[in-house]
């Protein structure tokens, strides 16, 4: 299993949060998505290493700007 954690500081709401959770659990291989609007990180996880720009063009889609964290 791999981890991945990236900062969305743009999120603000349930709406956001929903809205990048839905994206990123479109990506093949994520297995869970775990986002924390208080701290604004986004934890993923997957059964396989995940290309970070795929992740960060899903937050983009969402409509929100990741940072590695």
């Amino acid at each position: 299993m791999t981890t991945t954690t990236f900062l969305v500081p743009g999120m603000t709401c349930g709406h956001c949060t929903s809205a990048v959770t839905d994206e990123l659990s479109k990506i093949n291989g994520v297995t869970k998505v775990d986002v924390d609007l208080e701290s604004k990180k986004v934890k993923i996880e997957s059964d396989v290493a995940v290309d970070w720009q795929i992740i960060v063009d899903a937050i983009d889609e969402a409509g929100f700007e990741a940072v590695v964290s």
